[in-house]
């Protein structure tokens, strides 16, 4: 009889489905089949969120966003506007029976059934970033023009001769002649008024050869209407060597101070030499809340809460002693709080202000969240969040932070069949006693009895973090995919862990930071014994790539290496970028002023110790860290003989943003470390 139960049992055993059997590892295909949630809004009445959503398409090789709409319990969610076109950044109207949304680079308008359509503006620069007075009858929307003139007939004649001259050529007489990703040329984003009382459209920053809103370091919303909607606050850099200067300033116009010139008088209200932005008016009409840094030509100073108060032109510092630094700001309706969100660890944190006392509190602790709003009775609040095994989706909690409840679940069916393990955490002691944290992610169908090797990835900014979140170029759990542990630390430098934390990476980047990884990858190897000592590689991009080339003199722990737009020589670096505040702050001056520092961080200096295989990545519109890096880079490695292969991007920046781009990256990749694997892995 027992022998008859065994055989039985093992019968129905083997008949039932294997756990995880119709299971598998994520892929790039999957990553790029994820539907993304942008930009959304809640209406007047709490009852209906809008939202815009983006897929792509990997065979056509490009995305299309719409706008969908849900109720604010869940229930009934369907398509508003699904063009082929693309149509993003709903806002709702007040009354909530209509929506303002962006398309064909204009400004329309809608029914709630997507009826009714509208277009709003029809501007030959285009139109974006629309802001509606409490009232519904004004609107703050942005548009690229030519400062001087004061007509849309101008600025098509001016666009028509550029297009239409067959010379090309350009010539520059100051600097921030590029940005980013892109040429500046003659044209500024200008802030303009539309009056639907009247149709009128005014310039409010006609004649400003500055930007609103800046072209760098901006807040969450750099302007916004007064409640009576009689005032606009902003954001804008009016500093004469743009690209030394951090210095974005509020400012505030009043409406009523229009006049036939169309110059538009406006009072700066913020007073620090460092960044300024994100304005907010209190719903009583009392105070203007902003973000403050207090260091001049430091990005990633902490970002305080400040107060201004309208009557008596008084400001307060609401940050305190409060060692994060603030994101978003948005107001509780009763104005007695201020919501924000902050990198707190591996999360991006919502928290809770009360403005008379300057206390807070974390409301939402785990995950990364971002996009708060708040119902018009401050009852609830709703944001998108997202975590290394999920993408963005919208979610809503009760103003304490409590009953946390997902609101959309669109790629639930996407997910459902996908194989990811949560991530774990662990602390390493880092140079001078500091504590290190880094993200572990053990590889899909994970046996605890095998050894695995490992990815060690190498965040960028250098004030970034690696956080719980679900990235589309860097994701963990698509690295992992491929049977990896990835190990993730925040060394110096990283945000969320306090701001003396953050400063210490500042002319030291090659000094504590690499002792932090490296002791964070000693302890890995020591303490997880199923990862496989003899097969490790690491990743990173941007300072991350700067890294990468400062492990590759430094170091022999890793089979193979990958830079994806890295730094390879500072004073060139210095030379070739665009935002030059940067190099200047984290190394203490010009390369003429301060040699000895950008000589002794540079990799470059290094190149005689390089011996490891390394792949070099880099787009050519990159003018962050310019393309020359990676050919200075490449170069080197091949004269010294090293192993090294260059795959090079013509038609992408500093990320790869294509899908089939980002296919070829990620083939390429994976392929590097499996070729640099030491074989019979036991």
């Amino acid at each position: 009889m027992k022998r008859l139960f065994i055989i039985s049992f093992l019968l129905i055993f083997i008949s039932q489905p294997i756990l995880g059997q119709n299971k598998k590892a994520l892929t790039v295909k999957d990553l790029w089949a994820m539907q993304r949630i942008g930009s959304f809004d809640l209406s007047p009445d709490g009852s209906m969120l809008v939202f815009s959503v983006t897929k792509y398409n990997m065979d056509k090789n490009k995305g299309n966003t719409d706008i969908w709409s849900i109720n604010a319990d869940g229930t009934d969610l369907h398509p508003l506007k699904n063009s082929p076109g693309n149509e993003s950044d709903p806002k709702f109207l007040s009354g909530g029976k209509r929506i303002s949304y962006s398309y064909k680079n204009q400004i329309w308008l809608c029914n709630l059934d997507g009826s009714s359509t509208k277009q709003l503006t029809n501007l030959s620069t285009g139109a974006s970033g629309a802001i509606w007075s409490h009232s519904g009858k004004k609107l703050l929307f942005v548009s690229s023009v030519y400062p001087d003139c004061k007509s849309d007939s101008c600025n098509k004649i001016k666009n028509d001769e550029l297009k239409n001259n067959p010379v090309k050529a350009k010539i520059f007489t100051e600097l921030m002649y590029r940005d980013w990703d892109h040429w500046r040329g003659k044209k500024r984003s200008h802030l303009f008024f539309l009056d639907l009382t009247t149709d009128a459209i005014t310039d409010l920053t006609f004649q400003s050869v500055h930007d609103v809103p800046p072209i760098d370091l901006g807040g969450a919303q750099d302007y916004t209407f007064s409640p009576d909607g009689n005032e606009v606050a902003y954001t804008m850099n009016r500093s004469k060597v743009l690209a030394i200067s951090t210095n974005n300033d509020i400012f505030i116009i009043k409406l009523k101070d229009l006049n036939k010139t169309g110059i538009t008088p406006s009072t700066k209200i913020s007073t620090s030499l460092g960044n300024d932005n994100n304005p907010v008016y209190s719903p009583d009409g009392k105070y203007i809340a902003f973000l403050s840094m207090k260091q001049a030509g430091f990005e990633a100073d902490k970002q305080r809460i400040m107060l201004y108060n309208r009557a008596t032109s008084e400001l307060k510092n609401l940050s305190g002693n409060l060692d994060v630094s603030a994101h978003q700001l948005v107001w509780s309706p009763d104005s007695r709080f201020v919501y924000f969100t902050a990198a707190n660890e591996i999360n991006n944190s919502i928290y809770k202000m009360d403005i008379k006392t300057g206390s807070s509190s974390v409301i939402i602790k785990d995950r990364y969240n971002t996009g708060i709003l708040v119902s018009s009775d401050g009852s609830k609040i709703y944001f998108k969040q997202q975590r290394s095994t999920q993408p963005y989706e919208l979610f809503s909690a009760t103003s304490n932070g409590k009953n946390l409840q997902p609101i959309t679940h669109l790629n639930k069916q996407r997910l459902k069949n996908i194989e990811m393990n949560d991530l774990d955490t662990f602390w390493a002691i880092g140079a001078g006693n500091a504590k290190v944290q880094s993200i572990l992610i053990r590889p899909p169908f994970f046996n605890p009895k095998k050894k695995y090797p490992m990815i060690f990835l190498i965040h960028g900014g250098p004030q970034g973090h690696w956080s719980d979140d679900f990235h589309y170029r860097w994701n963990i759990q698509l690295f992992a995919s491929k049977g990896y542990v990835v190990v993730a630390p925040n060394p110096r430098g990283s945000i969320g862990y306090g701001q003396k934390f953050t400063d210490e990476v500042s002319k030291d980047w090659g000094g504590k930071p690499y002792i932090d990884l490296m002791n964070s990858y000693d302890y890995a190897l020591k303490h997880f014994n199923f990862i496989d000592k003899n097969n490790t590689f690491a990743a990173g991009a941007s300072y991350g790539g700067y890294m990468i080339n400062w492990i590759e003199g430094h170091t022999n722990r890793f089979n193979a290496l990958v830079c994806h737009d890295g730094v390879f020589d500072l004073t060139s670096m210095y030379g070739s970028t665009e935002e030059l505040w940067f190099p200047e702050w984290e190394f203490d001056g010009t390369p003429w002023e301060n040699r000895t520092l950008y000589k002794k961080w540079s990799p470059h200096i290094f190149v005689q110790n390089f011996k490891t295989p390394m792949l070099v990545i880099h787009g050519a519109h990159d003018f962050r860290v310019p393309e020359t890096q990676a050919m200075e880079l490449f170069t080197s490695l091949q004269r010294m003989g090293v192993e090294s292969k260059f795959l090079y991007f013509p038609d992408e920046t500093h990320f790869v943003q294509k899908p089939l781009n980002s296919k070829l990256w990620w083939s390429t990749i994976f392929n590097w470390f499996e070729d640099h694997k030491k074989e019979n892995l036991k």
